[in-house]
């Protein structure tokens, strides 16, 4: 739905198309608190899923944002999706301890209530060039951009989550920790990689150099995933391996979404972002099967080499990605009133 929902934000706007996906998300979490069957509990994540709306806030987002800021917001909503990951791993237990699994979505429905009133009535509006009607969709779908950076946010979650199919039994191996315990170890190294990620940007968006930000990051990428097989038998270098990852990690979420918005044709800015986060979505899926199957058939170090391939394929292809052009301020829409920069 990501595809449809992005398109659809581009012809109605974002706020219809936001709020609709939350409505289909509370319905979802809410079918699922109430039953204990599991095919009425798949029934309600897949009406969770439906309500995809990453494109059409990513490019919300993007609206209400000029050129020279935009990689700070997104590293601003990169940095609240890690820390709400790194949350979740200790309230869930706590949640599903305190009302069952019911009462975890139930907790999940309310906080869709919130994002609903949010993004209802406090977010405001912000200019858009909208689509019309017959615009293809190849512009969206050919430019060799943004099939760049649809290939990486592919391969960035496709290793992310391979890694971390072989990883935490690696650090509780190690560390000699149990598995409901690892968040003491992911919380600190989340909260470390903003410290590295947060300068990084800043001066990227500063002297505008996000194409060498951009190959930097993914050859620090290559770098780690090079050295993991020598890192996973010691707790420590696993520590400063996963510091390093998240680090690069936090800067290439924060990046590409951003320049999605920038090289896609103005008007079809939702449209991209779907293809983009659909990439991400196939990437998610592909990682946990090849990492599951390699990890299974030729252990753990075969799911750090083929992490490294695939990251130098990505530095490869990401290398003939044009610097994006000179800002001309004329362009930029007039703020909107109570927006935040």
């Amino acid at each position: 739905m990501q595809i449809p929902f992005g398109l659809a934000s581009d012809r109605w706007g974002r706020r219809p198309v936001v709020v609709t996906g939350l409505v289909l998300f509370v319905i979802g979490s809410v079918l699922c608190a109430m039953t204990d069957d599991l095919f009425w509990i798949t029934v309600g994540r897949a009406i969770q899923g439906s309500g995809a709306i990453s494109a059409a806030v990513t490019a919300w987002l993007a609206d209400a944002t000029r050129d020279e800021v935009r990689t700070k917001a997104m590293a601003m909503v990169g940095a609240s999706i890690g820390l709400t990951f790194a949350l979740s791993l200790v309230l869930a237990p706590v949640l599903v301890g305190w009302g069952g699994l019911g009462g975890l979505f139930w907790s999940i429905a309310a906080l869709g209530v919130a994002a609903l009133g949010v993004a209802a009535w406090v977010v405001p509006t912000a200019p858009r060039v909208p689509a019309t009607s017959g615009v293809p969709l190849r512009s969206a779908l050919s430019q060799p951009d943004l099939l760049r950076l649809n290939l990486g946010v592919f391969t960035l979650h496709l290793i992310q989550v391979a890694l971390f199919v072989v990883v935490p039994a690696a650090l509780a191996r190690t560390g000699g920790l149990e598995a409901a315990t690892l968040w003491k170890v992911y919380l600190p190294v989340v909260l470390a990689s903003f410290v590295v990620m947060v300068p990084v940007i800043g001066v990227t968006e500063r002297f505008a150099t996000h194409r060498r930000t951009l190959l930097a990051a993914v050859a620090g990428l290559v770098l780690v995933c090079m050295g993991l097989p020598w890192a996973q038998d010691s707790y420590g270098w696993l520590v400063v391996a996963m510091i390093a990852f998240f680090s690069v990690f936090n800067i290439l979420e924060a990046m590409q979404p951003s320049l999605v918005s920038r090289v896609a044709p103005p008007s079809l800015k939702g449209l991209a972002l779907g293809f983009y986060n659909t990439s991400q979505a196939i990437g998610l899926f592909a990682g946990g099967a090849l990492g599951g199957w390699l990890s299974s058939r030729l252990g753990g170090a075969a799911v750090f080499q083929a992490a490294a391939v695939l990251a130098v394929i990505w530095l490869l292809a990401a290398w003939g990605m044009k610097p994006l052009p000179a800002r001309r301020a004329s362009k930029q829409p007039d703020p909107v009133p109570g927006q935040a920069s």
